[in-house]
């Protein structure tokens, strides 16, 4: 009989078998391997049977054991009964008692356990009919009337995960009798399937309304409804109602057909628009993914990263997180759909409501304690810049204390790195830099968005950073976090490792960086007065920036374009990101002024990986020769604030050693030579091929200097304790914008007031100036040797430029 299912499944099942390297981790096993299926099924068997036949396997039905010719290598932990509804014996399996009872008689002999299990329609990177949705993998039991339909319908779309084989005797325990070390074996086992399932399909959500419930019964949501009732002379039936309904207004009611509905329709969806949607450093996930609660903290560009980065991780196989998105998302009819596909909703600002922060607060925990994976974005809101945004610390902070409250399993974070070569909301961005209000969202205006997307958008790169594990800064921090108090999430020190975690994912993130050929257009280009070059001076000046990718990598998880600087232009000429011009003397290569403004913000998404070679060139725009110790005392200087700015990888102790790495790079590519063996170094005589290469290196940071020299000559005039924060912010951002006007900075970040705020912030943190009581800045000569030494970067003409703007 098995043999004939066998044979006919044969004719219409396809599966994958994961992990990539099953039979070699098996065939390197030395004692008998008993494969073990989580319930007895024909089908499941008959899928086993045919992978161990592909990988050359031993087969689940051979014998286990010479001395025991009756015992198969294959194990079932339970017998579904029933036809049309299913149930389930529980009893520890008869071979189960046998092995047990073999090893309790031969101490010599030892048996592996491999648990195998068979997902129906979750393999999702082979297209499927939508009618399959109707029965996809889930955790409830299926009756064999079901399971012939998953066969049928989603027969050609189905997983087998053999997860890594384990000793039976170590599972065996201390001594006990024979049943209970059956027991623990049997629980030990179905503990493994169920993070094994959790990782692939996600964990067991019941329906919305027991999560609703769930939280409601929680013992800190019931003090917050008792303080509503008594603040707001409620009774305590009209608090609780307000506590659902605002329980209601956040919960997900997510379903994993429309999940998969939703697979099916975005596949078709990114095929359209976009030339391709890579997934970067995937075997995080599955180093990760077993046993621990996941929290994708990814970069925020645009709104199509919440589809994005579920539709990769879907497609590799594993469950989709729960999505914090906006309450200005939950629009008519597009919020229901959102919360089908896992998001949850979440105010701009918990004030005014104690109850909703409880609330909120719980619904997180309640997630935790279930083991879904959550995403969130640390930014807060898209990036209007291309940069990345000063974190937002209140999730990640409701994350910290919930698992000190209840450290159910360990919390890993998981940085995400989007790389646009294209974004649906790009004049959107420019217009708000322009001061053009926020256009908010709405069906219509979602409706007016959809024509747009018959446009060429490039390729998306989604890439997964350095996974970061709660525990290792916890550890850093308290080392007896551990140990209950009391006081968990409440300790003074959450908030300094809050702090911390923050800098290390957002580092993390642009660590994962992808550098696309809009990427290297933007750098070479922007940094051109009118943003044209001779075709064969942006050949060189691509060349350089890809052999500086290579020679001085920033991290081992950034990913950049294999194609060569003469195929990048093809690409931007096909993109319309430039243009070519026919020339007697050669062609040049031009981008225009309104894709010179975008192009800014695709500049500044990799603008991290060549500040530092930028930075070192900068101090070769005023100076033909400069000693080392004032290159390292001037990089000692400006490194603070631009770390801080675009979140750099190096700490102020690793500087000196990173900064010898790039001059000894840029001198490899001649662009500066050394003399009196390193004491000093020189740029190439001016007329040079290398010192245009080097001019144009400087741009990609000079106009961050520049900014900053604006700050600092606004305060130094007006004066110490003359001047607030905020008015300093608001003058320098009209300067700013002034400037722009007047110069023709074809960039909007350049008067962004919040990168101002970022700086007069850390010049604060660092003591450089100091708050009175009543506001104003005071400072002393530190400040003028800041700008001191930002005049030794910055030549004549541009800082009598600012000079003159400022006093004006």
């Amino acid at each position: 009989m098995a043999w004939l299912v066998r044979r006919i499944l044969a004719l219409w099942v396809r599966f994958t078998v994961l992990p990539e390297d099953t039979a070699l981790r098996l065939h390197e096993r030395r004692n008998p391997v008993c494969y073990v299926l989580e319930r007895r099924s024909v089908t499941d068997r008959a899928v086993l049977q045919s992978a161990c036949v592909r990988l050359k396997l031993p087969r689940p039905r051979k014998r286990l054991l010479p001395a025991a010719r009756e015992l198969r290598s294959l194990l079932y932990l339970s017998h579904p009964r029933g036809v049309w509804n299913a149930r389930i014996d529980r009893r520890p399996p008869a071979a189960l008692a046998q092995m047990v009872g073999l090893l309790r008689g031969h101490p010599e002999l030892d048996i592996d356990l491999a648990p195998a299990a068979v997902y129906w329609g979750r393999a999702p990177q082979r297209e499927a009919s939508w009618i399959r949705l109707l029965l996809v993998e889930d955790w409830a039991l299926a009756s064999r009337i079901r399971k012939f339909f998953q066969v049928l319908l989603n027969g050609r779309d189905t997983l087998l995960e053999i997860d890594e084989a384990v000793s039976l005797r170590t599972l065996l325990g201390g001594e006990a009798p024979p049943n209970v070390q059956c027991r623990r074996v049997l629980r030990a086992l179905q503990a493994r399937y169920r993070r094994q399932r959790a990782a692939r399909i996600g964990p067991d959500l019941s329906h919305r309304r027991t999560i609703v419930a769930d939280v409601l019964r929680r013992r800190a949501v019931r003090a917050a409804v008792a303080q509503e009732a008594r603040e707001r002379n409620l009774t305590r039936r009209q608090a609780l109602l307000a506590a659902r309904r605002l329980t209601e207004e956040i919960a997900a009611n997510y379903s994993p057909a429309f999940v998969r509905f939703l697979e099916r329709v975005l596949t078709r969806v990114w095929n359209r628009v976009y030339d391709g949607v890579a997934f970067e450093h995937a075997s995080t996930l599955e180093r990760v993914a077993d046993g621990n609660e996941l929290i994708y903290v990814p970069c925020h560009r645009s709104h199509m990263d919440y589809l994005l980065l579920s539709y990769a991780i879907y497609r590799q196989g594993f469950a989709i997180p729960h999505i914090a998105a906006g309450i200005n998302l939950d629009l008519p009819v597009v919020g229901r759909f959102l919360r089908q596909g896992g998001a949850f909703f979440i105010r701009r600002s918990f004030r005014g409501s104690s109850l909703y922060t409880v609330v909120f607060t719980s619904y997180m925990a309640a997630m935790m304690a279930r083991g879904h994976s959550i995403e969130y974005f640390i930014e807060g809101g898209r990036s209007r810049t291309g940069r990345l945004l000063q974190p937002k610390t209140g999730m990640i902070a409701m994350t910290v204390r919930s698992f000190l409250r209840h450290p159910a399993r360990p919390v890993v974070f998981v940085p995400v790195y989007f790389g646009y070569e294209r974004i649906v909301e790009g004049e959107a961005y420019i217009g708000e830099l322009s001061g053009r209000p926020k256009q908010k969202e709405s069906v219509l205006g979602l409706l007016r968005t959809l024509p747009r997307l018959r446009e060429r958008f490039g390729r998306v790169h989604v890439n997964l950073g350095e996974p970061v594990f709660l525990a290792e800064v916890l550890d850093r921090h308290d080392a007896g976090w551990r140990a209950p108090d009391g006081e968990e999430g409440r300790q003074p020190w959450v908030s300094a490792a809050v702090d911390e975690l923050a800098a290390i994912i957002m580092r993390h993130i642009n660590a994962a960086a992808a550098v696309t050929p809009i990427n290297l257009l933007a750098i070479a280009l922007l940094a051109s007065p009118r943003h044209i070059l001779a075709e064969a001076d942006l050949l060189r000046h691509l060349d350089l920036h890809r052999s500086l990718l290579r020679d001085c990598p920033y991290s081992a998880r950034v990913t950049v374009t294999a194609l060569s600087s003469a195929e990048i232009i093809a690409y931007g000429e096909s993109m319309k990101v430039v243009a070519r011009r026919k020339h007697p003397l050669g062609d040049l290569v031009q981008m225009s002024e309104a894709a010179a403004v975008l192009a800014a913000y695709y500049r500044n998404n990799v603008l991290h990986l060549v500040a530092l070679p930028s930075l070192v060139a900068c101090v070769f725009l005023a100076n033909a020769a400069m000693r080392a110790e004032d290159i390292h005392r001037l990089a000692r200087r400006i490194y603070p604030y631009i770390a801080s700015e675009l979140f750099l990888a190096w700490t102020e102790q690793e500087l000196p050693a990173a900064i010898d790495a790039v001059l000894a790079a840029l001198a490899r590519h001649r662009l500066i030579e050394s003399a009196g063996g390193g004491a000093e170094w020189r740029r190439p005589p001016p007329t040079s091929a290398e010192a245009m290469q080097l001019s144009l290196l400087a741009q990609a940071t000079l106009q961050t200097i520049e900014r900053y020299y604006l700050a600092i000559s606004v305060l130094l005039n007006a004066g110490s304790g003359a001047i607030t924060q905020s008015m300093l912010e608001e003058r320098c951002h009209l300067l700013a914008q002034r400037m722009s006007l007047v110069y023709g900075f074809a960039s909007p970040e350049f008067f962004d007031r919040a990168l101002f705020e970022n700086f007069i912030d850390l010049l604060r943190a660092r003591g450089v100036v100091q708050s009175r009581g009543s506001g104003e800045l005071e400072f002393g000569e530190v400040l003028a040797a800041v700008a001191a030494d930002a005049q030794l970067v910055l030549n004549e003409e541009i800082r009598h430029s600012i000079l003159q703007v400022t006093h004006a």
